[in-house]
């Protein structure tokens, strides 16, 4: 029914930014739609009634200019509650999708309340908009703005951080259980977390019934500036905002950076068959890239649609959202999902400048904050080393598979884990990139945990209800003779033992190092390397584990101690080979295990590199030590010999992944000698490393070539 509204006329005041803006005498509420024939705002007292209890119509003629809508309301506050409707043509075959009784999700909302309502007539009702104060007291926070090359992230869910039972938390499963955790983080020397999807996504189904196979990762966008109402203990609508924010400035003052996993790729309305959500029912031909005349929808996300992220309009609401997440939120930096997507244009072509990737990289409001991308998409396209410009950072799959392979003991693997090691220089160097360009990870969200990649061969996605077709079968990975749990004592020493050497490559190696939740207490999938819909014990992390694996996230800790503390290990500039300084060393040296120089012409055998310290110009602190690091992925024990080029130094062990917790690693460099006949053996699939303080620049030494 439709309903006068009892204030008086409605007036035009602005038209941007889009959304619901709270001014101190009302709401003015702004829209975009170029072929609407008529708007309406939809307005709400509770979160659960199934009918606006008012209906705003716009007048074409004084509420429109160009393709923006817009009336203000006055007399609404905080806390109000909003859909849009939108009325006009209605051709599929052409891309149309209006339905005149749709109730449509503000693209540009803040924040949502409730879940989608139980329909008995037809219509979808989704979660109700709310109208948002954005005030709150930041206490002075500011971005933390550290150096990348310095960051360690810790990728982690917000609700599996804490919804597990032993988590023993007020408030499971939330922004304010997270909060609860901080001193974990810290102790562990963390320095960012990158957070998976907290954006908003469904939580029920659009009939209201919980799902069968449950949203746990949160890929399927709804609202990409609303905080997601399922990570709040406050059920107020609108409360999501204040508790995100205080997870933030907590975060903030714990020295914690906040990375978000973004999902600019495609949204939760699917394809043709799927519902009319939101931009479906305000603009389909602008917001969606099409195919067959507009029928149906190019699917470069693998979730039944493309989100047009090179169209104008599009770059503008992405544009205006990651400056509402820095601005509002204090957000440190963003993962972008699919990004590959963002270099496509309306047509699904990949671009070789696209403008959505050149803004996001340019717009001086993120000039502070990291830029990461996932740069590939479902649909092939592949392009990591080659996204974006030098503000551009990338997960760096290539070297996922790499230090799989290798440790895995895998042939022809030692000349590309050096590559790796050494910061991947083939994929950054030439275009001007450094090593902090490459975010290195071993283990992610998608895929085996650090446990199951040296527990399973296969994988175990039976539970996900899809025949274990889903999740990907390439995982480079081995369960060493058994496939699954074991009380196998010999299986067991091989996989502690194989999850040390490649979370101790990962921590030595150039480039930023990215851990996956729980993977430093050995959290276990039980083999599903595609949990996205295993809102359980499958994917929570079980804080039992941190007792039953202490000696493993003790290693992890001292790990990361090591890297923070040795800027040898955080360099800015890719390795040369040649000489650097007064002491006639190059930056990098290869040996053999005969400590020899390396034969790459028949790479074989154990592989030694020592990386001396850094020159002074680049660490005038001095804090940087020279590191000798020993490789030996081999099933055989195997001898090294300490170069004799290295004679002059005072060589202490730091790193032994073959020996027992807590001798297994010494961050604090007070490890015990090299044995003075400059010998050591390295058990079989083992790592060994070894420190020296940084000489006196008139010490000499004897060159590669003696």
């Amino acid at each position: 029914m439709l309903m006068r509204h009892p204030h008086p006329a409605l007036q035009f005041t602005y038209t941007l930014p889009y959304g619901a803006i709270l001014t101190d005498r009302g709401v003015q509420f702004v829209v975009f739609s170029r072929s609407a024939t008529e708007m309406r705002v939809l307005l709400y007292d509770h979160v659960d009634d199934r009918e606006p209890t008012e209906i705003i119509p716009l007048d074409r003629d004084t509420d429109r200019w160009g393709d923006v809508w817009s009336v203000f309301v006055p007399g609404l506050g905080p806390g109000q509650l909003y859909h849009f409707q939108a009325s006009g043509p209605y051709d599929p075959e052409s891309g149309q999708w209006f339905d005149g009784k749709a109730r449509l999700v503000d693209p540009f909302s803040k924040a949502l309340a409730g879940c989608f309502q139980e329909s008995t007539d037809g219509i979808i009702r989704p979660p109700k908009c709310v109208v948002v104060d954005d005030h709150f007291d930041w206490e002075g926070d500011r971005h933390i703005r550290r150096p990348l090359n310095e960051t360690v992230i810790y990728e982690t869910h917000v609700r599996g951080f804490t919804q597990h039972e032993s988590a023993k938390v007020k408030h499971p499963g939330t922004y304010l259980g997270l909060i609860e955790k901080i001193p974990y983080l810290q102790d562990l020397g963390v320095t960012a977390v990158e957070l998976m999807p907290v954006h908003e996504f469904p939580i029920r189904d659009i009939h209201g019934r919980k799902p069968s196979r449950p949203n746990y990762w949160g890929y399927d966008p709804l609202a990409f500036m609303a905080p997601h109402r399922g990570y709040a203990h406050s059920q107020t609508p609108g409360g999501q905002v204040n508790e995100f924010k205080q997870m933030v400035k907590a975060l903030h003052q714990a020295g914690i950076e906040v990375i978000l996993d973004v999902v600019f790729n495609h949204t939760c309305e699917g394809n043709e068959h799927g519902p009319i959500l939101s931009f479906k029912g305000l603009e389909n031909q602008v917001y969606y890239i099409l195919n067959s005349g507009g029928s149906h929808y190019s699917n470069y996300s693998g979730c039944g649609n493309t989100f047009n992220g090179n169209h104008p309009i599009c770059r503008e609401l992405i544009f205006h959202c990651l400056r509402h997440w820095v601005h509002n939120y204090h957000i440190d930096g963003f993962r972008f999902d699919l990004a590959s997507i963002l270099s496509r244009d309306r047509n699904g072509n990949l671009m070789p400048n696209p403008p959505m990737v050149e803004m996001i990289a340019e717009d001086p409001m993120l000039a502070d904050t990291k830029i990461i991308a996932e740069a590939w998409d479902a649909a092939g396209a592949y392009q990591v080393g080659s996204f974006g410009d030098l503000r551009w950072a990338e997960w760096n799959g290539r070297y996922r598979d790499d230090i799989r392979r290798y440790w895995r003991g895998d042939s022809g693997m030692i000349g590309p884990m050096a590559t790796r090691l050494a910061g991947s220089s083939d994929l950054y160097e030439h275009a001007g990139r450094a090593p902090y360009c490459s975010i290195n990870f071993i283990t992610s969200h998608d895929g085996f945990t650090m446990n199951d990649l040296v527990s399973y061969r296969d994988k175990h996605n039976l539970a996900n209800g899809e025949q274990n077709r889903d999740g990907d079968n390439h995982n480079c990975s081995d369960n060493y003779g058994v496939e699954g749990p074991t009380q196998r004592k010999s299986v067991e020493l091989v996989r502690e033992r194989q999850i040390k050497n490649m979370f101790s490559t990962l921590l030595l190696s150039q480039g930023v190092p990215m851990i996956v939740m729980g993977d430093e207490n050995r959290r276990t999938q039980q083999g599903n390397n595609n949990a996205y819909c295993q809102d359980n014990e499958i994917s929570w992390f079980n804080w039992a584990l941190t007792k039953r694996h202490q000696g493993v996230r003790n290693f992890v800790k001292g790990l990361i101690k090591i890297r923070k503390t040795q800027p040898t290990l955080r360099r800015t500039r890719f390795l040369t080979g040649r000489p650097f300084d007064s002491r006639g060393v190059p930056d990098v040296n290869w040996f053999s295990s005969l400590g020899l120089p390396y034969n790459w012409d028949n790479p074989s055998g154990g592989l030694t590199c020592w990386l001396p310290a850094p020159a002074l110009a680049d660490d005038p602190k001095g804090e940087g030590c020279d590191l000798l690091m020993m490789f030996n992925s081999g099933s055989q024990p195997t001898k090294f010999r300490l170069p004799e080029q290295t004679r002059d130094l005072r060589w202490t062990l730091l790193i032994d992944t073959s020996a027992d917790s807590p001798q297994d690693v010494f961050p604090d460099m007070n490890g015990p000698l090299a044995p003075a006949n400059r010998q050591v053996e390295l058990e079989e699939r083992s790592l060994r490393v070894y420190v020296a303080k940084r000489p006196s620049e008139k010490a000499t030494f004897k060159s590669q070539q003696a």
